[in-house]
């Protein structure tokens, strides 16, 4: 079972948590850190060798969490442009083009072996979606798509893999193709999430900011970094919010805290 709440107060942590994080203050050396930025698409390319398309489940949620894919809509069947911006193996792209006929989906990622898993899918068709590789800090997404000519963006759990001061490159990039007054969709990693407490001593790169075991990173965010983020590329805030859920797993009677952060922001 679960148990969701969604508010702009950040997770309490207990005690032993505190104390845990305060004393994992040692940063991964400038040295290895220059090298794991560097080998960043290595990793992610790694990454989808050793778990092929099954690490993700299916997003079958995207739809139920983000009612602005249905609402954003001026009548029922009018057809809709998207961008998945960092869309792995098409975990949320594909159970989205079965389920809304109406969708034309440009979908992007930085491993080009991720890419590739989509374009084998039995579900990919070109007149559908049109997926490339990209390295979203760098490559022009003009290249492959017009400017102001998408209606949604969709930027689920791929900012938290890219380094903080790299971010506001991923978001300038969007702004190009996203049509005025339409919306990046977000959700992702929100600060003291599970996840980050279970890092071991050593996996630090920075503040919120850890190297996995395989070399891919995560950041965690906070609500006013995200905001800050947003507003200094010259979107919009609509929403921006913790969503906190206690996962129970009563095999071995778990209870794990999961923290995202789920948010819209607008281009003017």
């Amino acid at each position: 079972g679960a148990f969701q709440k969604k508010g702009h107060s950040a997770r309490v942590l207990s005690p032993e948590e505190a104390e845990k994080l305060a004393k994992d203050q040692v940063l991964v050396s400038e040295f290895k850190q220059q090298k794991l930025e560097k080998e960043a698409q290595k990793n992610w390319d790694l990454f989808y060798k050793r778990n092929s398309t099954n690490f993700f489940k299916d997003r079958h949620w995207t739809t139920r969490e983000f009612q602005e894919l249905k609402a954003c809509r001026e009548f029922a069947d009018q057809k809709l442009t998207i961008l998945e911006a960092g869309c792995g193996v098409g975990n949320c792209l594909f159970p989205l083009l079965e389920e809304d006929l109406n969708i034309f989906a440009y979908a992007c990622d930085f491993s080009p072996r991720a890419v590739e898993y989509v374009k084998k899918n039995a579900l990919y068709s070109t007149e559908r979606c049109k997926v490339f590789q990209c390295d979203l800090t760098k490559d022009d997404l003009l290249d492959n798509i017009p400017a102001d000519s998408v209606d949604v963006v969709t930027l689920i759990f791929v900012l938290s893999a890219i380094h903080p001061d790299k971010m506001h490159l991923v978001l300038r990039n969007i702004y190009k193709v996203l049509k005025p007054g339409k919306c990046v969709l977000f959700r992702d990693y929100g600060l003291y999430d599970h996840a980050m407490l279970r890092f071991k001593s050593g996996s630090k790169l920075g503040e919120n900011f850890y190297v996995r075991q395989d070399g891919t990173r995560s950041y965690f965010f906070t609500e006013e970094f995200l905001s800050q983020l947003f507003k200094a590329e010259g979107y919009e805030q609509v929403v921006n919010e913790y969503v906190q859920r206690e996962t129970v797993n009563r095999k071995e009677d778990l209870c794990v805290p999961r923290v995202f952060l789920q948010s819209k922001f607008q281009k003017p």
